[in-house]
């Protein structure tokens, strides 16, 4: 049976995968909020059910049956969240939570007919991909901000979703996806970035600049 605690660990396997794999059992505790040992458990139990596959001292990989799984969940939390602004009027910085509640309770005609009275659309809120149906989801091209140097453009591609209080500060300077921006001072050490968007000027800390992803343009 796969229970609303493994489809987290699924869905959060996933998402560690984009940027490291396989993924270690403390990437996984740190990104859940749980401690390691309760980590172990429940992946020997997803390991015996087929969901991944464990390396001791290496990570941890989904199989196939078990990306499936993480793209569905991921899929209901993208639609869902994209429902809660368009219908109900929620703002951008509310409908994780909201998502990460319903998510797992939703049934699939109910996400179907959600996305058809969203006109099966391909990104969510903060810019993310929305897997399809049949489990296919396009990959960002992005570079998060902190990557890019002075001197380069770009379009805001997507931002991170689960720091409510970030998505606020971002709103307040217009970032959201499909926003223009210019870097025009990358100081050394860690420093704040500056960057001009439209006529404005801004600084971005480095902490916040992590979580911004940005589709360079030549």
């Amino acid at each position: 049976m796969i229970t609303r605690e493994r489809e987290d660990y699924l869905k959060t396997i996933y998402n560690l995968q984009q940027e490291d794999s396989p993924v270690r059992t403390t990437s996984i505790a740190r990104a859940l909020g749980v401690k390691p040992a309760s980590v172990t458990g429940v992946i020997k139990r997803l390991a015996g059910l087929g969901y991944v596959q464990h390396e001791p001292y290496r990570g941890v990989t989904l199989t196939a049956s078990g990306e499936k799984i993480a793209l569905e969940v991921i899929r209901n939390h993208r639609l869902i969240e994209l429902y809660l602004i368009g219908s109900l009027g929620y703002s951008w910085d509310e409908v994780h939570e909201e998502a990460e509640r319903l998510e797992h309770a939703v049934s699939p005609r109910f996400i179907e007919r959600i996305a058809a009275l969203l006109g099966y659309p391909e990104i969510d809120p903060h810019g993310s991909p929305i897997p399809t149906q049949d489990g296919h989801v396009a990959h960002g091209s992005g570079l998060r901000l902190s990557e890019l140097e002075t001197g380069q453009h770009g379009t805001v591609e997507r931002v991170s979703d689960d720091d409510p209080g970030l998505l606020r500060y971002l709103a307040g300077l217009g970032l959201r996806p499909g926003v223009r921006l210019t870097v025009l001072e990358t100081p050394p050490y860690g420093g704040s970035i500056r960057i001009q968007v439209g006529d404005d000027e801004h600084h971005i800390g480095p902490q916040a600049a992590l979580h911004i992803f940005v589709r360079t343009i030549q």
